[in-house]
């Protein structure tokens, strides 16, 4: 169809500064999909839509991009004999749904219990928003999290706790707004030690 075909010549190099340049095959896949809901993509509002949905998109994956475990790479050992629970909770984040491609958010709470080093706090919400900007089921993401960090810190524990509204089930299908799901994973002290996972549950307010 004529509106879907024909760009002008800087749609390869449209790319100012922070605004990287979309492709042609990208805007048209944008400008079907518009049609195919129904409306013209050739209206002066929807002009430059495909441009703005596929940068967008890459802001919303830009998880892609990155190793979440290279923000666990900076360790320090001279904690000063501290070896209780580290835990960062109510860390916001989005993501989307790998199904429908609707927004996943939510919060969510990760904890440690290390064994010789910690690191930056800041970082266990750095790997959580790696993972999160991917296409992702909430129940991955929750073992990735926690995988990445039992992993690559080496502590006694990890416990992570996901707690997230899908619209792919608010605003579509069944469409029941109100409703959270909560993930969980639970690795080494906190996995074999009941005690041990009351009290980190119980830190995280659950």
């Amino acid at each position: 169809m004529s509106s879907l075909v024909g760009h002008d010549e800087d749609d390869l190099q449209d790319g100012s500064p922070g605004k990287p340049a979309v492709p042609g095959h990208v805007q048209d896949a944008i400008r079907t999909l518009i049609e195919w809901a129904g409306d013209d993509p050739t209206r002066e509002g929807l002009i430059d839509t495909p441009k703005r949905v596929a940068r967008a998109w890459l802001e919303y994956c830009q998880g892609y991009q990155e190793d979440p475990a290279a923000h666990l790479s900076r360790i320090f050992e001279e904690v000063g004999g501290y070896d209780e629970v580290v835990l960062l909770k109510d860390i916001p984040f989005q993501s989307h749904c790998e199904h429908h491609m609707a927004p996943i958010i939510g919060k969510a709470a990760i904890a440690y219990l290390p064994r010789n080093h910690v690191v930056g706090i800041s970082k266990l919400a750095r790997v959580l928003h790696g993972f999160a900007r991917r296409l992702q089921i909430q129940e991955r993401l929750t073992a990735e999290v926690a995988q990445c960090i039992w992993q690559h810190l080496k502590p006694q524990g990890v416990a992570v706790v996901i707690e997230a509204n899908h619209a792919c089930m608010t605003a579509r299908g069944v469409r029941t707004p109100g409703v959270g799901m909560i993930t969980s994973r639970m690795m080494g002290t906190f996995l074999e030690d009941e005690r041990s996972r009351k009290e980190v549950l119980s830190l995280m307010g659950y």
